[in-house]
């Protein structure tokens, strides 16, 4: 793999990037050896010590990656890292940072540690037993919505139709969130700091609660004082006053304590629990009195933190890690800063106002919300002739063309109706919201201001219409819509991916030039336990954002910067322009390390826009067979849900069970074949190319195939068959709690694998205007921690670890065994990522 990674990704011999002239003779041993495989890995002859890697020899990050790891397996030369490399970029300075580096105490030597597996027929067994478990779980929702059809139907007048629903709607909306609880409390108990092998009948009962407490209506008041009575009810310690902003749910609830005044920003991992090596780990998260937790952070097992201490953006604190209480620390793993994270002034919100607050949301829900979702469809069949008679049960035969015309134009005027209101409406309402909330201005939460604001959050990060936009010109226009401060556009047909997140869309400008991948959250807004306020928060001209960053208001980063992923934004010391940023906390690298020079003669002129012109046809193109794509997809559910109706009154419960189970097994089939037929059935190759190359456009669609269904598969083995179907090359009894791959057919997953909550494994990378792809290769028994990220062309030796919330980089060949983390990763003790148990 690393030849064809050599070949297909650095610059030929013929290039003028590499030269050996005025070459500068090693003085000393190590000068010589590092010299020599340098020399080896870059197929020339020989390299001067006083030559820049990247600037002079012309190297770049993936080269210098598998020079890297070639010093690693000489035992008589000193470990080199991606960040010496970047640090000491020369020979020369190399040798001597590494000579006079402090030395690093060995690592105890962890016994080679053994995945558990339990046999093929354990996680047969499992499989099945979850499969069961969905059944009957759909058969009870069918059984209770016939149930309550049938008595909400008997009523007579609009009037008796709306007190039944609002009836059978707050029991059954009470029972839905009620039910996980209960579950849990029953089928667990109270959580303790345990292990278990995963696919055992212990790992059965923990993950029918996790999909129960996942499922759970309760999730949308995320950032309502009646999530935190939710969490309580589950077992979890939360003091007064605290302030969840995170959609990720722990799971082991009498394992987190969190003290009063506490704030968690979203997109923050608190699971108190980890699966690792095969078993799943449970541990404590202790979080004291006014913590404040950043966004994008990853909190492991067995993880503390004292009263008012503070965890930044994009950190990670590994297990058995505690921080005093008054420290701020960050980075991945945290490290002691002095930058203070909580940048807004208390305000007035008491006891009083969060109950007012979560008791009017309980009206809100019982009074409008629920009644008019259950008895408003029922009413407009019933009242109106026309639908009536053509949608009513028992008004035509299965095979009659009418059920498919009526499906056909219902279908049409439901999908196509969303895009077109859905657009309006996001064009409008948030604007005139935008209005009532000013910027800079200190807001009590939980009141009306704070109702505004997450009302304009939640109408203008609705999913589809990035995923629609995204990849593409339309997206700049999307954006601008929404209130985005977008300069003077230089098109470039990728100036964002599909997944773009926002506190507010009015504080959000991006200088003119600049290129944004996959998973940027502008944090526009900030929060204390009692207050918020929105600013603006600015990208410069010119720059480059990798894949998911957290861009904070008030970065210190100006024009001309190359932002690496899952970098830590700084937001203190000087503006940085001109130069690169990489890892947590980050460091400067050479803004050019990521360009590829041999495609910027069609970054500009006649052959700009003339390709430019055929990216944006191209894009058209693929929006519009993606949009019929999941109007079909939409039909044929509509279709199917007609055809029941015909049935209901002959099957009821059964019916609608079948329903659910159809509805998930087709989406998944349908959209597999979707996905490889676009790819003709074949496997992608590694590539290096421009985004104006046809093939870029073309791999842009395989990002566009809709592939949310797969996180309803997390934990089981149906999750491994589907990465199969999908042309993953994955091996027998992998853990996949909730790993997304970009790249399927470039991915490789051995036996026994255990892959966490959000991480990602991602064979490629959009550098300015060049896109490489290469294949990444996990061996058996390897484990990836939450939230960690895997870059392309890496190799993962049998039994290898990578820490929670860690970066590991292009052409990394972690060895067998090896424990590393970190952003960027490197090997790591093995104390820092290992429970205390």
């Amino acid at each position: 793999m690393e030849e064809k990674s050599l070949d297909v990704l650095t610059p030929g011999l013929d290039e003028p990037a590499i030269g050996i002239s005025d070459c500068t003779s090693p003085e000393t041993g190590i000068e010589k050896d590092l010299a020599e495989v340098l020399a080896d890995v870059m197929c020339v002859e020989r390299v001067s010590i006083d030559s820049h890697f990247f600037d002079d020899l012309g190297a770049n990050s993936l080269v210098m990656a598998h020079f890297c790891a070639r010093v690693r397996k000489r035992a008589d030369l000193p470990s080199a890292s991606m960040k010496d490399i970047y640090q000491h970029p020369t020979i020369r300075s190399l040798a001597t940072g590494l000579a006079n580096a402090a030395p690093v105490e060995p690592s105890v030597p962890a016994p080679t540690e053994v995945v558990t597996s339990v046999g093929t027929a354990r996680y047969a067994l499992c499989g099945t037993l979850q499969f069961l478990l969905f059944l009957g779980y759909a058969f009870l929702a069918g059984l209770v919505t016939d149930r309550g059809y049938a008595w909400v139907s008997a009523g007579s007048g609009v009037i008796d139709v709306y007190l039944r629903s609002f009836v059978f709607g707050g029991v059954g909306l009470v029972g839905l969130c009620t039910f996980p609880i209960a579950a849990k409390w029953l089928l667990i108990g109270r959580w303790k700091p345990r292990e278990f092998p995963v696919w055992s009948l212990t790992y059965l009962r923990f993950w029918t609660v996790k999909v129960l407490i996942h499922a759970n209506p309760m999730i949308f008041f995320v950032g309502n004082p009646l999530y935190v009575l939710y969490l309580r009810a589950l077992g979890a310690r939360i003091g007064k006053g605290v302030t969840i902003l995170s959609r990720t749910v722990p799971v082991c609830t009498d394992l987190l304590t969190v003290g009063a005044g506490t704030v968690i920003r979203k997109d923050s991992f608190f699971l108190c629990y980890r699966a690792h090596a095969g078993r799943i780990q449970t541990g404590r998260v202790t979080l004291g009195r006014d913590v404040f937790i950043g966004e994008k952070t990853v909190l492991d097992i067995d993880t503390s933190m004292g009263d008012g201490a503070q965890l930044g953006h994009t950190s990670t604190l590994y297990s058995g890690r505690a921080v005093p209480g008054g420290q701020r620390w960050h980075g991945s793993p945290a490290e002691l800063t002095q930058h203070d994270y909580l940048r807004t002034g208390p305000a007035t919100c008491g006891t009083l106002r969060r109950a007012g607050f979560g008791l009017i949301t309980v009206l809100q829900l019982f009074f409008l919300y629920v009644p008019l979702s259950i008895g408003g469809a029922y009413m407009l069949v019933t009242l109106v002739p026309a639908l009536n008679k053509r949608l009513g049960p028992g008004r035509v035969e299965l095979t009659s063309l009418d059920l498919y015309i009526d499906a056909l134009v219902l279908s049409l005027l439901l999908f196509f109706g969303f895009v077109v209101v859905g657009l309006a409406v996001m064009f409008t309402v948030p604007r005139l919201l935008n209005l009532v909330v000013k910027p800079d201005k200190v807001y009590p939460l939980y009141g009306f201001h704070y109702s505004v604001h997450r009302a304009i959050g939640r109408m203008t990060n609705i999913k589809f219409f990035a995923w629609l936009f995204g990849d593409s010109s339309y997206i700049v226009h999307y954006l601008r819509g929404l209130g985005y401060d977008l300069s003077q556009v230089e098109q470039t047909g990728s100036n964002f991916g599909t997944e773009v997140q926002h506190e507010t869309p009015f504080l959000c400008s991006v200088g003119s030039g600049t290129m944004v991948a996959d998973g940027i959250s502008i944090i526009n807004a900030d929060y204390s336990s009692t207050s918020f306020r929105v600013s603006r928060a600015s990208i410069g001209a010119y720059n480059f954002l990798g894949n998911n960053i957290a861009y904070p208001s008030g970065a210190r980063t100006g024009e001309n910067c190359l932002l690496a992923t899952k970098v830590m934004v700084p937001l203190e010391g000087e503006v940085r322009e001109g130069v690169g940023l990489l890892g947590s906390p980050c460091f400067e690298i050479p803004r050019s390390v990521e360009r590829d020079s041999r495609f910027d003669y069609l970054r500009s002129g006649d052959t700009l826009r003339r390709s430019l012109a055929a990216k944006n046809r191209y894009n058209i193109r693929s929006m519009v067979f993606f949009l019929l794509v999941r109007w079909l997809h939409f039909f044929v559910l509509t279709m199917f849900g007609l055809a029941s109706a015909e049935l209901y009154d002959s099957y009821g419960p059964v019916l609608i069970a079948a329903f659910l189970v159809f509805s998930l097994g087709f989406t998944a089939v349908y959209l597999v074949l979707v996905e490889r037929g676009i790819a003709a059935f074949r496997a992608l190759q590694p590539q290096v190319c421009s985004i104006y190359d046809p093939y870029f456009w073309w791999h842009e669609r395989l990002w566009k195939v809709p592939d949310n269904y797969l996180e309803i598969f997390n934990g089981t083995p149906f999750k491994n068959v589907i990465w199969r179907m999908l042309g993953v090359r994955i091996g027998s009894r992998v853990f996949d709690d909730g790993c997304y791959m970009t790249e399927r057919t470039l991915t490789t997953v051995g036996d026994d694998c255990t892959l966490n909550a959000g991480s990602k494994i991602q064979c490629h990378s959009q550098e300015d205007g060049t896109f490489k792809s290469d294949r990444s290769t996990l061996d058996a028994g390897c484990t990836i921690g939450v939230g960690a990220h895997v870059h392309y062309g890496v190799t993962m030796g049998t039994g290898a670890v990578l820490a929670p919330d860690s970066f590991l980089m292009k052409g990394e060949e972690v060895p067998q065994h090896a424990r590393w983390g970190g952003n960027p990763a490197t090997e790591m003790r093995d104390a820092l990522i290992s429970p205390t148990r």
